[in-house]
């Protein structure tokens, strides 16, 4: 998501269960950025709100 915003991903690694991430960028990838995450988020909401109605 990161990539697609825009930023650099100087790091992308795992220690054994810790994942580790880091980017740079300018503050317009990192808005690019905010509004997937919440994109993201929204459209997770909106699926779990339909599969509760589905359920009752």
């Amino acid at each position: 998501m990161a990539k697609k915003s825009g930023m650099q991903v100087l790091l992308d690694a795992q220690i054994g269960s810790q994942m580790y991430h880091s980017v740079c960028g300018p503050l317009s990838s990192l808005q690019r950025f905010a509004d997937e995450v919440g994109k993201a988020l929204a459209a997770e909401a909106a699926q779990r709100a339909a599969s509760s109605a589905a359920q009752t």
